[in-house]
């Protein structure tokens, strides 16, 4: 029952979150999804993102500074076959050099049928992971901040449960004067305290590099981002109607099912728009139902003194499509 019940909780994964679709080999993986709607308009993944936005807080620990001070932010997506994902966020400044962030993400995969292995209905249950968070970053230089994030993690699937403890180490170098920022991001570094059953699921564990430069006087900035470094070959399998599934793997493929291009038009600081395109995304949904605009995001978002709001929308699959959606608030504005 469990394998089963596990099996179809990762498959479900794919279809909602551009920036992890098919790993495939981690009970973890959703650890990925993302919390920021501008983040998710930037293919699901962006480590270098300037942007005063405590969220981003859980794409790299180095993004998030004394800016973000008494900044609250919610995040909310609905996915496929009734599951739901959450999270809330606070972060504070810790004086002229640092911040803390304290966060808390929920997926929830809706309802589920268990069945005994006779084949009898046992009932219905509501499987869910849950992760706590803290942050901390600092400043080093001017233009060199690093950070650390610690995350615990409990997941629940009917009578099965687990519990793991992870980190997160990031460090980016930002500079303002040629609006170019660069980062590395160690992620998900950690393992199960408690598991499911005899055997250890282990953490989605990824080293990144990422970078965003403005494109001259422009309103534009163009971002690409390499993911999955661990390992080098990402094979995938590529189905034609009426012709054989066939595993792909090449040098050019591999290459570009490792990068995600994101493109950021922000004509002003209140509003933005991204565009993004995620080639591992694309290819993946090929043993499925992928429609054009598999393997694309866009996002927009709009800022005040007081609040930003922010959605960003992906249709990796033609019968299934996410829109993230995100809700700022700066305390220190409305005291």
């Amino acid at each position: 029952m469990k394998h089963s019940l596990r099996t179809y909780l990762l498959a479900m994964l794919p279809f909602a979150l551009p920036a992890a679709a098919q790993t495939g080999r981690s009970a973890y993986d959703f650890l990925n999804i993302p919390t920021s709607s501008h983040v998710f308009g930037l293919g699901g993944t962006n480590i270098a993102l300037i942007d005063d936005d405590v969220s981003l807080a859980g794409q790299n620990p180095a993004l998030i500074g004394p800016e973000i001070d008494r900044q609250l932010a919610f995040s909310y997506m609905h996915y496929m076959g009734g599951s739901n994902f959450a999270g809330v966020r606070f972060g504070k400044a810790a004086g002229e050099r640092g911040a803390w962030a304290a966060g808390v993400r929920y997926l929830n995969y809706g309802e589920i049928t268990g069945y005994d292995p006779d084949g009898t209905m046992t009932g219905t249950f509501s499987p869910a992971d849950v992760v706590f968070e803290g942050t901390y970053s600092h400043d080093f230089t001017y233009r060199l901040r690093g950070g650390i994030n610690l995350k615990m993690i409990y997941s629940n699937y009917e009578q099965y449960s687990a519990f793991a403890i992870a980190a997160d180490l990031g460090i980016n170098y930002y500079d303002d004067d040629h609006d170019f920022s660069v980062s590395l991001v160690l992620k998900n570094m950690g393992g199960q305290v408690k598991r499911f059953e005899e055997a250890y699921d282990r953490l989605p564990f990824d080293v990144q590099v990422g970078f965003m430069k403005g494109l001259g006087m422009s309103p534009f900035s163009f971002g690409i981002t390499a993911l999955h470094l661990t390992k080098w070959d990402l094979p995938y399998y590529d189905h034609k109607e009426g012709e054989e599934t066939e595993l792909k793997s090449n040098f050019g493929k591999n290459l570009f099912r490792h990068l995600i291009f994101g493109l950021q038009y922000q004509p002003n600081e209140r509003f933005y728009v991204d565009l993004a395109y995620n080639y591992k995304m694309r290819s993946d949904m090929s043993n499925y139902q992928r429609n054009f605009f598999s393997g694309f995001s866009v996002g927009l978002g709009f800022k005040a003194r007081t609040f930003s709001i922010g959605a960003a929308y992906a249709m990796p699959h033609k019968s299934a499509s996410s829109i993230l959606l995100n809700v700022g608030l700066n305390i220190s504005e409305l005291l």
